[in-house]
């Protein structure tokens, strides 16, 4: 688990400031406000399903490591979740499906405990 544990209202607001982006209705925001979408909801993952079998990667945000299961502990792990900011936000707000991502390669998933579908989203507007 994270060392502190996420303001469930701090994250909500956080992601709110960017749904306009996502729902295509405003430009890009700010990199601040940006990175503490990522930041706080992929924290929020990290609470929802404490372990550390799977390494999420959001670049240049931030990555996590969750889910139950066998510990890794050098090098690359075996089960790694990789996406861009947007597709993240938009599967952790539920605006993106899971298959859909992988579908249209918006997110890379390798190692058989990989799939977050029964995780997302993780917060709902």
């Amino acid at each position: 688990m994270p060392a502190k544990a996420v303001d469930p209202a701090e994250m909500r607001a956080a992601v709110q400031a960017v749904l306009p982006w996502l729902r295509g209705e405003a430009d890009q925001p700010e990199r601040s406000a940006l990175a503490a979408a990522v930041r706080l909801s992929l924290r929020t993952l990290e609470q929802i399903a404490p372990g550390r079998s799977v390494e999420v990667r959001v670049p240049p945000f931030a990555a996590v490591q969750c889910v139950e299961g066998p510990r890794h502990t050098r090098g690359t792990p075996p089960n790694v979740v990789e996406t861009d900011a947007r597709t993240w936000l938009e599967l952790a707000t539920g605006a993106l499906a899971w298959t859909d991502a992988l579908d249209g390669a918006r997110v890379t998933a390798s190692g058989t405990r990989a799939d977050l579908s029964p995780l997302l989203p993780v917060v709902k507007f």
